[in-house]
């Protein structure tokens, strides 16, 4: 129970499990920031709408609006005014005009056919002109009001200690037909850039109700319209939208008589069937609004919002309310952060996050634009984008502590190029540790006669001269790229071609040379061994190739890399043949067919193994073809002389002088 509860702890501390809760915890956090409609939330999905909208650039606007601007050229019309040659520039003498020019454009305008007048110019305090410039202009809206749309303002007002809100209206100046009211008014936005239609008052404000301005228009200018959907404006275009269109024409051309009788205007024909908006859009005015799209004058922004009407494309939130929102956050990031958690490596989890957050930005991209549905985009692309720099980092994490123990696990057993060969694979390298079968060479060595050694000979000196002898056929093997599976007392056991092989030849040559390097080693130790007149192991060395299974063998408590099979236990008993061959180094005959164009050998024939059904073919290896025996047959006279020593030994006797 306690081993399973480590097992339990270790797995919910792992760096993958805490990425997983990472995943969740961002999910979470998305889901609440967005449901408590935090102002940073907000203020970054509307950067991302306007961001869509600068993508989309600009588009034609319908060519049945026009806007005749108060512009810089207009403005400036008062200093061209002569009374003989330019008498109708006299309203354009002073800072601000007379209102008998209004009177005079609505006349045209109405009288050209224009479907509707719209001023979006508060005309809340008499003029500055005298009544009878007033005067004027409500002669003319008495005429042509019926087609025209005057501009009203909620205000706040400071009475006292009360900030009271208050509807500026024209009303208050001129007697304006029924129903010509609009508002000019847009909902404040946490980014303060105008998104929206326009706004209504509170139903217990005690206020009168008024319609937008784009509402006014279009019903002043009888054009019956979609119901809006929802009160997002669909912007056709930044600043100059209309005058890139040739639809914005300067306020001064109406009463121009060149202006208005040239090929542009054709005599007011141009404006037949429009819905004519004037407004400011000199800077000078004051009214350049910040907008989705940009800075822009007010007039332009009211000609996107009555475009946004006439062809239903008012945007609409999917959900209507951040509760909504956070929940679908929470539901979408945690299925696609879930579906990143069951890849398995992260950098294909971060590359996929950055993949579902640019196709959740186009998705959103698309719906805002040819759907005017705005979806949650930005957080859910961050939360996603977050999520997979999460698996990113523990994701590393975790390979580089698999790494460590993969190394740590066979460096104690491998050469260390092996291990930084291994460790340093980009894909797989954990695989190494799972059982798999591969075909190796298994080599077994073991001291002759070591146990009746180790029961003579001081504990003390014995452990010394074993140490001195492991680590001396260790290096021999590891020299040429072999893997020490475990040493069973006295007794090595290594392998070549786990856990990577360099090709059947090259590991079967390998397993050859490592028996030859270790013949050579222990030779120059037998010679250090005499001189201190201590007894000079001998070894015997069997090699087999063959099929093996390879793998972390072992209990939860403990693992050892090992290779198991049937070539496993070949190998041994072949080691054990060595004495009874009176050689040092026998190979089966599947490893000879390898390297036999590489040796030379004694043929020893079949050979029955015990524990084994059928004989086995045994050759003694003398050494590389070409080379010099003369170590090859100093070990044979050696075998001899420590076979006699042993057989002393064994008597109880211990030889006077160890040679």
């Amino acid at each position: 129970m306690i081993t399973n509860f480590k097992r339990k702890f270790k797995a919910l501390s792992s760096p993958k499990f805490i990425g997983y809760v990472l995943v969740g915890a961002i999910a979470t956090l998305s889901a609440i920031a967005t449901g408590f409609g935090l102002n940073e939330v907000q203020s970054l999905e509307r950067q991302t709408q306007a961001t869509f909208f600068y993508w989309r650039g600009q588009i034609s606007p319908p060519k049945d609006i026009v806007i005749l601007a108060i512009d810089d050229l207009s403005l400036r019309q008062g200093d061209f005014y002569d009374p003989k040659t330019r008498p109708f520039l006299e309203p354009f003498r002073t800072t601000t005009w007379k209102r008998v020019v209004y009177a005079q454009v609505l006349e045209k305008l109405v009288k050209a056919g224009a479907k509707v007048v719209a001023f979006d110019i508060l005309f809340v305090t008499p003029g500055d002109h005298g009544e009878a410039d007033d005067n004027k202009f409500q002669q003319a809206i008495a005429k042509h009001g019926d087609r025209a749309v005057f501009a009203a303002s909620y205000e706040f007002t400071q009475i006292g200690e009360a900030n009271i809100m208050q509807l500026a209206s024209p009303e208050a100046i001129f007697k304006l037909k029924p129903n010509t009211l609009g508002l000019i008014n847009f909902r404040p936005e946490v980014t303060a850039n105008i998104h929206r239609l326009g706004v209504q008052p509170p139903l217990d404000s005690g206020l009168p109700i008024v319609p937008t301005f784009a509402a006014s228009v279009l019903n002043v200018a009888k054009i019956s319209y979609p119901k809006a959907k929802g009160d997002g404006i669909y912007f056709f275009g930044g600043a100059d939208t209309w005058a890139n269109a040739q639809q914005q024409i300067p306020f001064y051309y109406v009463v121009d008589p060149e202006n208005w009788n040239s090929e542009q205007l054709q005599g007011g024909k141009f404006f037949k069937d429009k819905i004519v908006l004037i407004g400011a859009t000199a800077g000078s005015k004051q009214d350049i609004q910040n907008s989705a799209m940009g800075r822009m004058s007010g007039i332009e922004v009211h000609a996107n919002a009555i475009a946004t009407l006439m062809q239903g494309k008012s945007m609409i939130e999917l959900f209507s309310t951040p509760t909504q929102q956070g929940l679908f956050i929470f539901l979408l990031v945690g299925v696609l952060g879930g579906i990143l958690c069951f890849l398995k490596r992260p950098n294909i989890q971060i590359l996929s996050a950055l993949g579902i957050a640019i196709a959740w930005l186009g998705i959103g991209y698309v719906s805002f634009i040819y759907a005017s549905t705005i979806l949650p985009v930005t957080i859910p692309a961050i939360a996603i984008g977050l999520s997979g720099i999460a698996l990113l980092t523990t994701g590393s994490i975790a390979a580089q502590l698999d790494k460590l123990l993969l190394r740590r696990t066979l460096e104690r057993y491998v050469a260390a190029p092996i291990v930084e060969e291994i460790v340093n694979q980009p894909e797989g390298f954990r695989d190494l540790l799972e059982g798999r079968t591969i075909k190796a060479a298994v080599l077994f060595s073991d001291i002759r006669g070591f146990t009746t050694l180790s029961s003579r000979l001081p504990a003390k000196l014995l452990i010394q001269q074993l140490n001195t002898y492991l680590g001396g056929m260790v290096d021999a093997i590891l020299e040429h790229q072999g893997t020490i599976d475990k040493f069973i007392g006295d007794a090595i056991m290594a392998e070549f071609g786990s856990p990577v092989s360099r090709g059947e030849k090259a590991d079967a040559m390998n397993a050859v040379l490592a028996a030859l390097n270790m013949r050579a080693a222990l030779t120059e130790l037998r010679k250090v061994w005499q001189s201190e007149n201590k007894i000079p192991f001998s070894n015997g060395i069997g090699i087999n190739y063959g099929e093996v299974t390879v793998g972390n063998i072992g209990s939860a408590r403990r693992l050892e890399y090992a290779v198991i099979g049937d070539a496993v236990n070949v190998a041994s008993r072949v080691e054990g043949m060595t004495k009874d061959l009176g050689t040092d180094i026998v190979i089966t005959g599947s490893l000879y067919e390898i390297v036999k164009d590489e040796i030379d050998v004694v043929d020893f024939g079949e050979h029955a193994l015990k524990g084994r059904v059928g004989n086995v073919q045994l050759y003694g290896v003398i050494g590389l073809k070409g080379s010099d025996r003369k170590i090859y047959e100093q070990v044979q006279n050696d075998l001899k002389r420590h076979t006699a020593v042993i057989d002393i030994l064994k008597k109880g006797q211990l030889p006077s002088r160890l040679n």
